[in-house]
Parts: C-alpha cells; structure tokens; sequence
C-alpha cells in the first residue's frame, strides 16, 4: 500500500481508477462535501442530482459510485455518506478547525476516518484510488489531513497469508490523498509518512490476532517481536522457561505449565529520550515525565485451563494476545517516530491449556515480587501473567505504566465491542481517555470501589485471582483491583480493559475489518505523543 498527495487543482486530470468525496444527507437529499466543487463542476453542476437519482443518502457509510462518461480522467466517482450535513459541519466547525481544538479526537474527524475506511473497503478490487476527503467540509487542517490517511490505509487492510488461492477481490493498493493547492503537497507527504507508521502499526496488531494459535505460540511471538523491534532500533530482551524461574515469575510459569508451548518474557526499551539528550530513565532522577511503561496481556490462546471455557467461547481466543501485540506495536511505531522519550514495552506470553501438568482451582503461585495468589479459576489467568510484569515494569520506576489486556468478558457485559473500560489511580486513567479522545478511539472511565477489593481475601494467601464461590459482579472492576496489588501506590497506573474492542466478529464497518481490530494502538502512540510534548491539543503541524 503507498499513499502520496496530489493538488486538486488537478483532480479531473488525475491517472485514478476512481476518485472518492465524501456527501452528507441535507434536508432535500444528498449534499457533495467540500473537495467534490472541480467534480460537480466536470458534469455540468450536475453531481447533487445524479446522487440523488442513484438513490444516495448521505448517511453514515452509505456509498454510490456511478461512471463520469469521460467528464473526468477517472471512469468513476465513489461517493460516502457522513452523516446529518447540519450535524456534520457543526461537530466540524467546534472541533475541526485549526487552534486549540484541532485534534484528532473531534467526532468529525473519526467520522471523516470511517468513511473513507469504508470508502477503500467498498472499492476492493480497484487499483488507484484518489479521495478529496481531506478537504471535506471546508478545507484541508492537518487533522482532516491524518485522519483521511489514516481511516483509508486502515480500511485497505486484508489478512490472506495463510490462504492458498485468492479469495475475493485484492484490497486497493495506491491511494492519492487530494489537498488544496500545489504548495501543499509537500508537506502533505511529510504528514502521512506519520499516518502510514500508525496504520502499519494497527496492521501489525490485525495480523498477530488473526494469526492462529497453531502459528504463533508464545515463542513464535516473541521471535517476530525480536524482529520487528530489532528493525526500529529498539533493544529486546526475551526470558524463557528457565530464566523465568530464576526471576520468580510463578504467574507466567503457573498459566503456561499445562502447555506444551512454553512461556516468554518480552522487553522492549526504546530511549528516544537518552538519544536526544533530553531526559534519563525516572530511575536516574533524569526527566522522569518522559518514562512510559507500557504492558500487555499475551495469552497466545486462551482455553480456560482446568476451567474450560465452552467451545464457542474458545472460537476467537486466539486474540487474547491483543494486549502484547498493541504494546509491541505502538514501541516499534514510537520508534519509527523518533520521539524524544523513554518507553519500556513488557509481554508476558503464554498459553493457557489444560494437561495433566495445568495449575489446578485453589494452587498457590508466588507472583514476581513475592505475593502468594489462590487460584480459584484458571480461566482468570491474564491477571496472572499480567501481575508478573506490572512487578518488573514497577521495579524500574517509570513515571506512569498502563496496561493493556483482553481481560474480561464483564468489560464487554458493561461497555459492549466497541468501547474499552479504563480505571486506575489518580489523573492516569483522565491522561489515557484524553489521549484516546485525540486518537480517535473511545474508552470510558470506570470507578474502582475500595469496597470490591475485600472480595480478593483468600484465606491461605495474599489475595485470590477472583472472588470466591463463581462471583461475578464487577468483574472489570475487580480485576482492576488484583492488578493493582502489583503496582505501588506511588507510580501512576492505567489499565485499559480491550477484550470487546479487540475483536470484530460481525461485519466490517468503517475502517474496522472482521477480526483483530488494532483498537488502542492510536491511543498508546498518541499517549507517547502527548508525554514527548509532541501531541498536546492543538500541536498537530502538518509536517
């Protein structure tokens, strides 16, 4: 897939398969955004009636494409519905605008992204494809800009490596983003290099959760992280079985013991920081307001243990690695970015399997750092792995760590596919929701009652790694609760529950494919951003 910018000074002129704008419903049919003025121009000002005599809407997703008849170089025009024009140019006008609000978080521009998600999705097949969507309503900002690029590089994704014919059409392979004039498309290019890292990075975390457990044990993750890391510059370090046990880590050995595919401890150091001569690690008292931790649960498949889990609730469990593949791919896409901070990226790895050697309902397991946790339901076993390396990030003293994980079905009980819950301590989990806003990804803050926690007493060790006698109530939150245990109350923590948002098992929508979704990948860039002082509210140049 390569992306490049062209003037719309050219437009009817470009050498395109077919040209995208975007239209809004208005009250007296489909109206053209801004961007389509040199299209509805070529066809005599005719573009609002032949979208209307297509039967175009205007609504969220809504897509027409009908041939130029030579009006235009390119054959045909696909058009794709916004929404309300009314509500559209509104949410444009208080949010997507240059200033202080231009952010990627305005609904405008996530809803600009999904269009021309589902703009690239319709065109499969179609080769080269320029959008004028960047320019819709009323001229290119540098956020319309990233959030165009972005929405039809993640929509152009597809996953066919294992199969061995083709299947269906081949995702578009060249898109031209149109912008204003000439003089803009230079630094228009410079913008969506930063687009294409974020969307590779999405891409990369699609891949991994798509990839079948047969294909991608937790040895196989940590050699692709190996390289993946390796290639940005970015310092690996991996602890088997063995070294595992030295280092204490029961949560990792205990989950993975009844599979015949060892564990792994993944650590990724990024000192984009100590590179620029900026700030040390928090450890060295150097600019501690620059050290991230970023931790994510890598269960390679995830069958319950001992606990099993119904066999339709196993369909899809070879995603519950989306926390470790997002932390990996948001470090290597840091580092692609050169930003000037110091980030730490942990994935504990395993597969939870039932054996003859598979930890048992009531075992006791030391975690990293000495705490002794009763195993009441093997089936909660990413709490485990997770405590292991919360322990070891905690030990280096970072300035905030957040963790990412597919932990709970409650959280998707309480916020459904699309919406991941947040909670932790203090103004992080406010720092992880804001940064997600400008993202364009959507996360809710959730409370942790201090009552829940009494709900984790065991009564042979430190804490249980869920409340006794299969009770279910606040699941999300109480999960929270045993991580925390891991984290001193000191070090700001978030932990960002995925386990809905992580997995698209209906139909793709916007630029959000069937499958391994990316969700939260945005966010943790825009959060390494955002710490870098290079992603503040109104901060997004072009260039």
């Amino acid at each position: 897939m390569t992306v490049t910018a062209a003037s719309a000074t050219i437009l009817t002129d470009l050498d395109v398969d077919t040209i995208v704008i975007g239209m809004a419903s208005g009250d007296d049919g489909p109206v053209p955004l801004g961007g389509a003025g040199a299209i509805d121009a070529a066809l005599g000002g005719r573009l609002a009636r032949i979208l209307a005599d297509l039967g175009a809407t205007g609504a969220i997703g809504n897509t027409v494409r009908f041939a130029t008849l030579g009006a235009t170089k390119a054959p045909t025009v696909l058009a794709v519905g916004v929404g309300d024009h009314s509500t559209f140019t509104a949410s444009w006008a208080a949010g997507g605008s240059e200033g202080a609000q231009a952010s990627q978080g305005s609904p405008a521009h996530e809803t600009l992204r999904r269009a021309a998600g589902a703009a690239v999705r319709t065109l499969a097949g179609t080769r080269r494809v320029a959008t004028t969507l960047a320019l819709a309503p009323g001229g290119l900002t540098p956020a319309s800009l990233r959030a165009a690029a972005e929405g039809s590089l993640l929509g152009a994704y597809a996953f066919d490596s294992l199969r061995s014919a083709a299947n269906g059409p081949a995702p578009v392979r060249e898109i031209v983003l149109v912008v204003d004039d000439p003089a803009g498309v230079a630094p228009a290019e410079a913008a969506l290099e930063r687009a294409g890292i974020v969307a590779e990075a999405v891409a990369l975390v699609r891949d991994l959760v798509n990839t079948p457990p047969s294909h991608l044990s937790p040895a196989r993750l940590a050699e692709i992280a190996t390289e993946r890391a390796a290639a940005a510059g970015v310092e690996v370090t991996v602890l088997d079985e063995t070294a595992l046990a030295e280092g204490g880590y029961g949560g990792l050995l205990g989950v993975g013991q009844g599979s015949a595919n060892p564990p792994r401890l993944i650590r990724l150091r990024y000192a984009g920081a100590e590179a620029a001569g900026t700030a040390g690690s928090a450890s060295e008292g150097g600019g501690p307001d620059t050290d991230l931790a970023l931790v994510g649960k890598g269960i390679t498949f995830d069958s319950g243990g001992l606990s099993l889990k119904p066999p339709v609730s196993m369909e899809w469990m070879k995603s519950d690695m989306a926390g470790a593949a997002s932390v990996l791919a948001a470090v290597v896409a840091v580092a692609r970015l050169g930003l000037p901070l110091n980030l730490t990226g942990w994935m504990p790895c395993a597969e939870n399997m039932p054996s003859g050697d598979a930890i048992r309902p009531s075992d006791v397991i030391t975690l990293r750092g000495g705490k002794r946790v009763e195993v009441l339901n093997t089936d909660a076993e990413g709490r485990l792995v997770l405590g292991d390396a919360l322990a070891s990030a905690a030990e280096e003293e970072p300035a905030l760590i957040v963790d990412v994980a597919t932990l709970t079905g409650a959280q998707i009980v309480a916020l459904g596919t699309r919406t991941a819950g947040v909670m932790g301590r203090g103004d992080a989990p406010d720092t992880v929701a804001a940064a997600a806003g400008r993202a364009g990804e959507t996360v809710w803050p959730m409370p942790m009652p201090q009552e829940l926690r009494k709900s984790l007493d065991s009564a042979v060790a430190d804490l249980a790694n869920v409340a006794p006698g299969g009770n279910r109530d606040a699941g999300m939150l109480l999960a929270a609760h045993f991580l925390a245990a891991f984290v001193p109350e000191e070090i700001p923590w978030a932990h960002v529950d995925i386990a809905g948002p992580s997995w698209n098992g209906g139909e793709p929508y916007g630029y959000t494919p069937k499958g391994g979704t990316g969700a939260i990948v945005r966010t943790l860039v825009q959060l390494a951003e955002d710490r870098a002082g290079a992603g503040e509210p109104g901060h997004h140049d072009v260039a």
